[in-house]
């Protein structure tokens, strides 16, 4: 049983002030090639399908296009919703689109009922979680002792496992489509994570599924196992992503404990690219000869004093510079240059920092606690 992962697509994104519609467009038709190529017996979409709540007409246009294709292919999809997406909006016609085995997962009620394929091993059962939060979890199960989301994710899958769900077959392949963070994840700029971790929750507590198809977080990469993964955005969206090799994730389930993972490389209509150098140096013919210069790049000048309209100059060359900043003695004395340690700070420890500034002492655990839950609370109606 062959499956494409795929998660973040994050349709109608705009990255400083630029839309990735047209790149967008691209990579999703580079995506049905590879699954030509691949023939897979079903598609994994692990959340994030939009990039807001209420997408634009054009977003959800360019998903139709997209969902058509996969669905005039025959295989089944299965798709969920992530933090990005409106679960309401998402699983709209879910009823109607199953008769073209296009699965879309409901608004999470408790009940997380498998799809059934087979193939000649036997069957294997897709179980598809949306995202969930805290709160979400507490109101189907009001008995449950749930205070964070590690808590609710634990609580969710122990009602699809073991609980008042339909029979967990523990004998059979079992494969979770999930959008969330696990622990050990490695993140990057573009994702909208939660203050201070709180978001995130256990890797073991998927521990029973052979495979696990993990959205949210935009690098590919494996959590513990080769086999619970994230298959990561197919496109870059911030430059902290510029050194990542994206790809498509293709996994193939043969007797149960017998999984192969195989990534297939993406290339992109323009990379994200990172420059650096004087103006002079990074003007030059030979510098930038016989490279891509309509890709999106962030270029740092080292020059002693501002070039006037450097954007504009520049753009004359590159048209497609997102951002232009300056890397030198001045904006080192600045404290314009900020370390990568400092950029890595969450707001509680930041928080903390300024409160021992100010108290010459600590925050108590308490107040920790609290300033947690306040920034958490924060960020769900953000969010």
């Amino acid at each position: 049983m062959k499956f494409v992962h795929l998660s973040d697509l994050h349709i109608g994104k705009r990255v400083n002030e630029f839309s990735m519609l047209e790149d967008q467009k691209y990579i999703l038709q580079e995506i049905l090639k590879i699954t030509d190529q691949e023939k897979p017996d079903g598609i994994l979409i692990a959340g994030d399908v939009y990039d807001k709540q209420v997408p634009g007409a054009e977003a959800v246009q360019v998903f139709d296009w997209f969902l058509t294709e996969l669905a005039d292919r025959k295989a089944p999809v299965f798709v969920i919703s992530g933090n990005h997406d409106s679960p309401e909006r998402l699983a709209f016609g879910r009823q109607l689109m199953e008769g073209r085995k296009v699965y879309l997962a409901p608004v999470y009620d408790g009940c997380v009922a498998p799809v059934e394929l087979r193939d000649e091993y036997g069957s294997v059962f897709v179980y598809m979680l949306p995202y969930i939060k805290p709160g979400i979890v507490k109101k189907c199960f009001p008995g449950e002792e749930i205070g964070s989301f590690d808590d609710g994710v634990r609580c969710a899958v122990e009602h699809m496992t073991g609980g008042s769900g339909p029979r967990f077959d523990g004998g059979s392949r079992n494969v979770l489509v999930a959008h969330q963070f696990v622990t050990g994840a490695s993140c990057c700029d573009s994702e909208e994570l939660s203050v201070g971790g709180l978001d995130q929750i256990r890797a073991s507590l998927f521990d029973p599924f052979d495979y696990v198809a993990l959205g949210h977080i935009h690098g590919p990469q494996k959590i513990g196992r080769d086999t619970m993964r994230y298959c990561g955005t197919p496109l870059k969206y911030s430059f902290s992503e510029a050194r990542h090799k994206k790809s498509v994730t293709v996994t193939e389930l043969f007797e149960k404990g017998n999984i192969s993972v195989i990534l297939r490389p993406l290339t992109p209509l323009h990379d994200m690219r990172e420059i650096r150098g004087t103006y002079e140096e990074v003007t030059k013919r030979s510098f930038y000869q016989g490279t891509a210069v309509d890709d999106y790049l962030h270029i740092t000048l080292t020059d002693e004093e501002d070039i006037l309209d450097a954007m504009g100059k520049l753009r004359s060359i590159y048209p497609n510079i997102m951002k232009l900043d300056y890397d030198n003695r001045r904006t080192r004395e600045g404290g314009m240059a900020v370390t990568a340690a400092e950029e890595k700070k969450s707001p509680l420890d930041l928080l903390g920092e300024l409160y021992q500034l100010q108290n010459n002492q600590p925050l108590t655990e308490r107040q920790m606690e609290f300033a947690a839950h306040l920034m958490e609370e924060i960020w769900e109606e953000k969010t």
